[in-house]
């Protein structure tokens, strides 16, 4: 059962609407646009939710985590037609850089800055431009990837460290190949009975995402090889597909939240179309650091410190709406058992393993699957945990709840 709701103040933050493009496959449909293009679709779609209002905008704020630099947020909210005097900052906390972006929005809220954001993430691994270091002589030394922690730490591709995570506790090949099995299951499942409809913004002739593969077998997935360590459990099967996507939120305080809804109901004569009138209340989040070589499972450490903020005990968790990233079943896996949780519990309609996973929007895109599945018909009330897990043994949790506005 949902725990007992105090009514919040009426400065709380409310995430009122969401959108998210179709995720596509890196090198596909998206390839010819760059993140603040996609970003920008997304924008715009959100904008003609009811009550949002170019001018009332108070700031935009994208994550994104291998772009070209300068700021794809201000580029994003012009390219999408917002009025000019509409700033924009552009957040990097890598994987974790779009649920970063919703968690500031929500904390400026709170802080009175402003009544309504725009916030989410955007990622074009397509179009992510080469990175190159400038050396004492002038010479360019090209990258593939920044550096995330010391290497005499331990600065593990993520691939690699999630076959140390799979090592370090246990998670076998079987458990891994039957979770990406199940998640997508569920991504195909739910795509056939239309739970991603309202949430996406068809773009780039692209109306669905294209990473769920209904026809994966446990016999397909046992062909894998191993991807990352020669004779590990890490395969491409059970592993995210490299993505481009973006989705954005709607951020805004609850007396606000109240005001669009009743102006809502009052335009539809009674009727309040698409959960209108309700919302995803931001209640706290907590970001934690971890060992950079194990950093798949730096969400679980900080979900227990969000939960020892906010008094949340194991069994109500169990109860929540949970959303994970999914970058590889074994962190997935790890940080279930960490946690004390059923991995079933996680992701109802399917996650990275199955929908993909463009780096700085995915924290997003948990949220705007929270906010989905919470429409479909969540009781007042209901815990929402958005979790994620980022390059350099960082974790990000964000904790809502669903209300009647």
């Amino acid at each position: 059962m949902p725990r007992a709701f105090a009514s919040p103040p009426e400065t709380t933050p409310v995430i009122i609407a969401a959108k998210r493009l179709p995720t596509a496959k890196a090198g596909g449909p998206y390839k010819n646009y760059r993140a603040h293009q996609l970003a920008a679709a997304a924008i715009a779609d959100i904008m003609r939710e009811p009550g949002i209002a170019g001018e009332s905008i108070a700031d935009v704020i994208i994550g994104n985590a291998t772009g070209g630099g300068g700021n794809v947020a201000r580029l994003a909210a012009l390219t999408a037609g917002l009025p000019e005097q509409i700033p924009g900052l552009t957040v990097d906390r890598q994987c974790g850089s779009g649920l970063e972006a919703i968690v500031l929005a929500c904390r400026l809220v709170q802080a009175g800055a402003g009544e309504l954001y725009l916030a989410g993430g955007a990622e074009s691994i397509s179009t992510a431009p080469a990175r190159a270091y400038r050396g004492p002589d002038g010479e360019l030394e090209f990258f593939e990837r920044a550096q995330f922690a010391p290497y005499e730490t331990g600065d593990p591709d993520a691939g690699e460290a999630a076959e140390n995570v799979a090592t370090y506790y246990g998670i076998s090949r079987a458990r891994q190949d039957s979770y990406a099995l199940q998640s997508h299951a569920r991504a195909t499942a739910a795509a056939r009975n239309g739970h991603f409809t309202q949430e996406l913004t068809p773009f780039a002739g692209v109306e669905a995402d294209q990473g769920p593969r209904g026809h994966l077998t446990p016999e397909l997935l046992a062909r894998f090889p191993a991807a990352f360590v020669p004779g590990g459990t890490v395969t491409a099967g059970n592993s995210c597909p490299y993505s481009d996507g973006a989705a954005v939120v709607a951020v805004t305080t609850l007396a606000r939240a109240r005001t669009l809804a009743s102006q809502v109901e009052a335009a539809k004569g009674g009727v309040v179309p698409g959960g209108s009138a309700v919302g995803l209340v931001f209640r706290d989040s907590a970001v934690t650091g971890n060992d950079p070589n194990l950093l798949g499972v730096a969400a679980a450490h900080s979900t227990r410190d969000l939960m020892a903020r906010t008094g949340m005990t194991t069994g109500e968790l169990r109860n929540s709406m949970l959303e994970y990233n999914e970058a590889f079943a074994a962190q997935v896996l790890a940080t279930a058992d960490l946690l004390e949780l059923d991995p079933n519990l996680f992701n109802h309609d399917g996650g990275a393993l199955a929908l993909g996973h463009p780096y700085g929007a995915s924290g997003a895109v948990l949220v705007t699957r929270l906010l989905a599945r919470a429409r479909r018909g969540a009781e007042p009330g209901t815990d929402a945990m958005a979790m994620i897990s980022m390059a350099g043994g960082i974790g990000i949790s964000a904790h809502f709840q669903w209300m009647q506005l």
